[in-house]
């Protein structure tokens, strides 16, 4: 950072710098004439960045990276001429201005917090224009925060589904299993799961490719979803095992809700071409409802020991 002169000696004017838009531009020029003006290169940073001081750009033009873009700098993340930078830094004596850097050769005014104090006590539009200033740069602060939310929510979310199925996945179930368990225990209402085994599915790959094995999973996974009830949830457990979990339903329909599932997969054809070996999809069935004081770990567990009884019987069909 190369200081080239002051104020008072450059072609800039009061006029021009927004921090001072409807004040005495003479009682201002006179205060800030032997202010420096520095002259920062492009993709230089700020030198002193620790050091408290106010800096309004009069040409060219500063990009503030990463988390920097707080109240200490430009929200917006650039600040052009007549836009000033490093008002908080002054206020609350902790600069942290190290990720300014300039995006074209610019020039800057630097004006020290001593003065900066002064122009507020000595001016009410000095005072007005930078709470004006700060006011703006908390709304836009609370704005990307809020859409950051919203994105890490959209991507939270993202992560709970199985990109192949469109199912939830495991790291799903894992979140919310425990919540249902609890809420059933807590308010004494069923709650049943029903563990899915798409039968032969190794057969399948290894006679019709991985690829066809992809579709077959997507069509259970179709399958099964378009059977259940809105508060119900279907989960890709991994591998070709699914889960459903059926929430408020009690043992005895959990069974018919199995049932259905179980006939609907056979109806569910993978290939149109009949000669095709294998063109239809099957599955076994477990069926597990929550017992008192039981967790979650038991109620999978229970799942899957009737689930191996189901293909233990032969497949294709439904066990508790």
């Amino acid at each position: 950072m190369e200081r080239i002169g002051t104020f008072g000696a450059s072609r800039y004017t009061v006029g021009q710098l927004q921090l001072f838009c409807d004040t005495n531009h003479e009682q201002i020029a006179a205060a800030i004439a032997e202010c420096a003006v520095v002259r920062l290169r492009k993709g230089a940073r700020l030198e002193d960045a620790h050091r408290p001081r106010l800096y309004i750009v009069l040409s060219g033009c500063l990009s503030v990276e990463g988390d920097q873009r707080g109240l200490s700098d430009s929200a917006a993340g650039q600040i052009y001429p007549g836009e000033s930078v490093g008002e908080q830094s002054v206020l609350d004596e902790a600069a942290n201005l190290s990720a300014i850097g300039a995006v074209d050769d610019t020039e800057l005014l630097a004006i020290e917090p001593e003065l900066v104090w002064r122009l507020i006590d000595s001016s009410n539009g000095v005072a007005r224009n930078l709470l004006r200033l700060l006011s703006f740069r908390i709304r836009a602060v609370n704005a990307t925060l809020r859409r950051r939310e919203k994105l890490g929510e959209f991507y939270r979310q993202l992560s709970m589904n199985d990109a192949l199925t469109g199912l939830y996945n495991r790291a799903w179930l894992n979140d919310v299993l425990p919540g249902l368990v609890a809420s059933a225990h807590a308010g004494n209402t069923p709650l049943s799961l029903v563990m899915i085994d798409i039968d032969h599915f190794k057969r399948f790959n290894d006679t019709h490719g991985h690829q066809a094995g992809d579709d077959a999973l997507r069509l259970a996974a179709r399958t099964v979803s378009a059977a259940l009830r809105p508060s119900d949830f279907a989960v890709r457990y991994g591998g070709e095992e699914l889960m459903v979990l059926l929430p408020n339903t009690p043992e005895h329909v959990a069974l018919i809700v199995a049932e259905r599932l179980c006939q609907r997969m056979r109806g569910a054809v993978v290939f149109d071409t009949p000669d095709i070996p294998m063109p239809q999809l099957t599955a076994s069935f477990g069926v597990a409802s929550l017992a008192a004081e039981q967790d979650e770990r038991a109620l999978v567990k229970c799942a899957d020991a009737a689930l191996y009884r189901a293909k233990e019987a032969g497949r294709n069909r439904v066990s508790l």
